[in-house]
């Protein structure tokens, strides 16, 4: 390391978009992209502008709510399934939530859906705790109603057939007429040969989390392309890891398991939330004064709880996700999984240090003590994909997700992922963006119907030009060396695209 180096801390590469004028994007060609959210902890609506001359895109209107605010169940109503908290959900309650949310943003933004709304991208991680895909099914189902009664089209949820089903103003940004939607967001093949749901159940919520931080990382100088590792910090875990082939790569590894169900559970019990819904969102907002010598041995306590690891094969559920480890490894898919004993059985140890690092220290050093377990949280899933052979020098590394980029958690991160010594300048290869899921539903409907933005592409590997003239040839010649193979595209695609992108 060089002097430099040593008395100037490198900082975190984090992507800042600025906001857009409602006058804006009446004039310009802004592509306006709705991404509906259920997870465990937050509901929300993200209202997304993508102008269509630089491919950037800039957060209009972000709209959240808790989802443990859900209307209770109403007579003669279905409880289907349940939040991590144990929130009772059903159907229709889903469904007005959805409806809601999505209408207060758009008012919010100023913005009518019937005028100004172009696509809908629906998608939950509350299939974390389910046990079937009926179950999950139900939910995507309960998404799409409340995306019907807020007044959306079906015609905003669904691809594009023609070059005349898309507006007319946005003609000229897509190429339709030359290659169409055959599966992979921002360049990246679903596991080879299968549906996602059958290998993790949140695979979905990582597919748009890699898409959301390749183009959040068009705000830095980041080049984050193939090959790539994304982390997204829910409360829990999901993720992918990429192969650098061109013209579409593989999904090579994915993650699942607690993510900020381990800070949460550390903050109940501290008496300040609710014990059983209360979440860190609920006490932390802004960043602390950093790390002292006391957070850093509670941060070694907590650590010492989590379990980090190649999931096992034969494995059915991890850190709460339903998944086949025996399917991912026939398929040459490494599920990398974080846990805090089997199935968060031990968090309720979490909460009994939360407490009393609260009660002997405070506030400020347990916001210290959270903001480094989850650096090294991030370092140790970094380490097991190197052990497994799955990231290279060559890989980028992006986190979203609100237990990976708040507090003083990127500037701690890019420390922790840099003891791995993997990368000379850590900072020119790891990337922190904000709503990385919001971000990968306005790449996903692009996609959907063919949009992009040749100039300044996601898809390739790093440093790499556009790889259209390559996406063209695979489509005149039907190569089946990219990924999924073609006889299974068509089915593949119906299943992606059919009450929301939920593959199953």
């Amino acid at each position: 390391m060089n002097i430099s180096r040593r008395l100037f801390k490198p900082k975190p590469r984090i992507a800042e978009s600025p906001p857009v004028k409602l006058l804006e994007l009446r004039s310009k060609p802004y592509y306006i992209v709705a991404s509906v959210e259920v997870g465990n902890t937050t509901t929300k609506s993200i209202l997304t502008a993508t102008d269509m001359d630089t491919g950037k895109t800039q957060i209009v209107n972000k709209t959240v709510r808790m989802t443990r605010d859900v209307r209770p169940p109403k007579p003669g109503e279905e409880i289907f399934g349940r939040t991590i908290c144990g929130t009772p959900l059903t159907k229709e309650s889903i469904a007005e939530l959805v409806r809601d949310t999505l209408l207060e943003s758009h008012q919010a933004a100023g913005l009518l859906i019937e005028r100004d709304l172009n696509f809908v991208v629906r998608s939950t991680g509350v299939v974390a705790e389910f046990d079937s895909p009926e179950e999950v099914g139900i939910f995507i189902q309960a998404l799409a109603q409340g995306c019907l009664d807020a007044g959306v089209p079906p015609r905003l949820m669904t691809p594009a057939m023609s070059i005349y089903n898309i507006p007319e103003r946005f003609r000229r940004y897509s190429l339709i007429e030359k290659i169409v939607f055959n599966g992979p967001v921002a360049s990246v093949w679903p596991p080879m040969g299968a549906t996602g749901v059958e290998i993790v159940a949140n695979e979905m919520e990582g597919e748009l989390a890699t898409a959301g931080i390749k183009q959040g990382a068009k705000w830095t100088d980041v080049d984050f392309r193939n090959p790539c590792l994304a982390m997204d910090f829910g409360t829990t875990l999901d993720g992918r890891i990429t192969s650098e082939e061109i013209p579409y790569a593989r999904t090579i590894g994915n993650f699942c398991g607690v993510a900020g169900a381990i800070p949460d559970a550390v903050v109940r019990g501290t008496g300040l939330v609710d014990a059983t819904t209360g979440t860190a969102l609920d006490i932390f907002k802004d960043k602390n004064s950093g790390v002292n010598k006391k957070a850093r041995l509670y941060a070694e306590e907590i650590d010492l709880l989590i379990k980090i690891e190649r999931v096992p094969v034969g494995t059915k559920r991890y850190g709460y996700v339903p998944l086949d480890a025996a399917a991912a490894q026939k398929l040459g898919v490494v599920l990398i999984g974080c846990d805090c004993g089997e199935n968060g059985s031990k968090l309720n140890e979490l909460s009994e240090i939360g407490g009393e690092i609260y009660r002997r220290d405070g506030l400020k050093v347990l916001s210290a003590t959270l903001d480094l377990v989850s650096a090294k949280i991030a370092r140790r899933l970094v380490e097991v994909a190197i052990e497994e052979g799955l990231v290279t020098k060559r890989t980028a590394i992006g986190v979203t997700g609100r237990a990976g980029i708040s507090g003083n958690k990127p500037e701690l991160i890019l420390e922790e992922i840099g003891k791995l010594g993997l990368y000379d300048e850590p900072e020119k290869n790891i990337v922190f963006v904000d709503d990385g899921l919001a971000r990968g539903a306005a790449v996903m409907a692009r996609c959907m119907n063919s949009m992009g933005t040749p100039k300044n592409p996601m898809g390739g590997i790093r440093g790499g030009r556009c790889i259209l003239k390559e996406r063209i040839e695979y489509e005149k010649n039907k190569l089946p060396t990219a990924g999924i193979p073609q006889a299974d595209k068509r089915s593949m695609v119906s299943d992606y695209v059919a009450e929301g992108h939920l593959r199953r």
